[in-house]
Formats: structure tokens, C-alpha cells, sequence
């Protein structure tokens, strides 16, 4: 019975925290007509991520062409 209390105490209390509601300035972050596409608008850490995106993508298609241009090539005979 005093077991049930505590853990129903530490689960109801641990819902209590208050973390305040940022989601209004999203909406205007986002809303701002600054001449940034959306998936930029985030700032410097979206920016980092879409050029870490772009060079993994150019390189893995650099690397699929060359790959296909060496399978394509007859191997040389002893």
C-alpha cells in the first residue's frame, strides 16, 4: 500500500513540471518571409545538416557511377 503511494507521488509529480511553450515563436521563425527556403529557416544547425545531406548524397552517387563503370569493364586476362 505505501509502495502504490510513493511511485503514484513520484509519477504525479514528475508530470508537474512546466516547460514553457515556445511553439509561438516557431510559428513566426518559420512565418518570416526572409527569402530562406523552410528546411533553412532553423539556422545554422539546418544548414550544417543540409550540406552534411548534399555531400553524403553527391558522393554515394559519385561512388554508384564509378561503380558501375568498373563492373562494366571486362576484367584483364593473365
Amino acid at each position: 500500500q505505501s509502495l502504490r503511494q510513493i511511485s503514484q507521488r513520484t509519477i504525479s509529480t514528475a508530470s508537474r513540471r512546466q516547460f514553457e511553450n515556445r511553439v509561438p515563436e516557431k510559428q513566426k521563425l518559420f512565418q518570416e518571409d526572409n527569402g530562406l527556403p523552410v528546411h533553412l529557416k532553423g539556422g545554422l544547425m539546418d544548414a550544417l545538416l543540409y550540406r552534411v545531406t548534399m555531400g553524403l548524397s553527391v558522393f554515394g552517387t559519385v561512388y554508384v557511377v564509378y561503380k558501375l563503370f568498373e563492373v562494366s569493364m571486362p576484367k584483364k586476362q593473365n
